[in-house]
């Protein structure tokens, strides 16, 4: 089963960490824990997130899969 480290890293696709930490005001090292789901982002990071990839947040942190 993914989990939503892994939906992040899928939905990030070629992009650079760097690219998507800057358009979502957080460092990269903050995103890099999110993708390996070592830290779940506060509510407020998960909106910019979701908002940035054009996806629902409760595809991307609370989906018992990907499809």
């Amino acid at each position: 089963m993914d989990g939503y480290g892994e939906r992040l890293r899928k939905l990030r696709g070629n992009k650079s960490r760097g690219e998507v930490a800057a358009a979502c005001g957080i460092s990269i090292s903050a995103l890099t824990m999110y993708e390996l789901g070592e830290r779940r982002p506060r509510d407020e990071i998960k909106e910019r997130l979701a908002a940035y990839y054009k996806k629902s947040l409760s595809w991307i942190f609370f989906a018992s899969n990907v499809t």
